[in-house]
C-alpha cells in the first residue's frame, strides 16, 4: 500500500537542476508538497540539520525523516508512491537506467560546467567533451537500449528523462551566454527531438524557470567568475613584481 503524501517538504533552490528533478518527479506522481527556498551561500538551519554531510539542496523531508541526493530521492519517491512509476519493473532495465543517470552526473554535467567556467582552448576542449558525451546518448536513442522510444522511459517520462532533461536546458542557456554551439540538430537529431518533446510536457513547463530568468542568472554568475579571475591575475602580478 502506498505511503500517504502527508508531511512532504522539499528544501531546494529555484535555479538548481537537481531541485527541479525532485519537483518534476513529485508533480508526475501527483503529490502535494511544501517547498522551502534555500540560499546557496547561507543555508538554513533546517538544511544543515537534514543534510549535514553535503550541506546542499535538494533535501526531501517525509514523515520527519530526510532523504538527500537527487537520484536517491527520485528512487525513494518511486518506491514509496508506486502509482505512475518512473522506473521500469524489469531489473536489467532498471540497471541500464541507473547507469545512464550516473553517466549524466559523472560525465555530461561536469563537461557542461567546464564550458561555462573556462575560456579559450580549455573551453574548446570542454565543448568537444560535451559533444562526445552527446554522441553516446544519440547512439543509445537511435540504435541502442532506447531505440524507438519517445522518451528514455518509453511512452512517458521516466527517471532518466528527469535526470537528463532537468539539466539539458542549461545547454541552451550556456550556448547564448558563452556564444558556443552545444546541441546541433543536424549532429544530434534524435537527442534534439527528445529534448524538445520533453520541454513541451506540461509538468516540465511548470517546473523549469523562464529562460530569461535563467539567462540573467547565468550572466550574473559568469560576470562574477570573470571578476574573480581578473582579481586573481592582478594579485598574482602584484605578488611577483619587485
Amino acid at each position: 500500500m502506498d505511503q500517504p503524501p502527508s508531511s512532504v517538504k522539499l528544501l531546494g533552490s529555484w535555479a538548481d537542476s537537481h531541485t527541479h528533478r525532485v519537483q518534476l518527479a513529485l508533480k508526475l506522481k501527483g503529490l502535494e508538497f511544501e517547498y522551502q527556498e534555500e540560499d546557496f551561500i547561507n543555508p538554513s538551519p533546517a538544511l544543515l540539520l537534514h543534510n549535514p554531510v553535503y550541506k546542499k539542496v535538494p533535501a526531501l523531508l517525509h514523515g520527519g525523516r530526510s532523504i538527500v541526493e537527487s537520484v536517491v530521492i527520485l528512487q525513494y519517491i518511486d518506491e514509496t508512491w508506486t502509482d505512475n512509476p518512473i522506473m521500469p519493473a524489469d531489473p536489467f532495465e532498471r540497471a541500464v537506467i541507473r547507469f545512464w543517470c550516473h553517466f549524466t552526473d559523472d560525465k555530461l554535467a561536469p563537461a557542461v560546467g567546464l564550458v561555462f567556467s573556462s575560456s579559450g582552448e580549455g573551453q574548446k576542449a570542454a565543448v568537444d567533451q560535451v559533444h562526445e558525451n552527446l554522441k553516446l546518448l544519440e547512439r543509445e536513442l537511435k540504435d541502442g537500449a532506447f531505440k524507438g522510444r519517445r522518451f528514455f522511459g518509453g511512452d512517458k517520462i521516466g527517471l532518466l528523462d528527469i535526470v537528463l532533461g532537468c539539466g539539458s536546458y542549461w545547454l541552451a542557456v550556456f550556448e547564448e551566454v558563452m556564444e558556443v554551439k552545444l546541441i546541433d540538430p543536424e549532429s544530434f537529431p534524435v537527442f534534439h527531438a527528445w529534448l524538445r518533446d520533453f520541454e513541451e510536457q506540461q509538468e516540465v513547463k511548470e517546473t523549469i524557470p523562464a529562460i530569461d530568468r535563467l539567462l540573467e542568472y547565468a550572466r550574473g554568475i559568469r560576470q562574477m567568475m570573470l571578476s574573480l579571475s581578473n582579481g586573481s591575475s592582478i594579485n598574482n602580478a602584484a605578488a611577483t613584481s619587485g
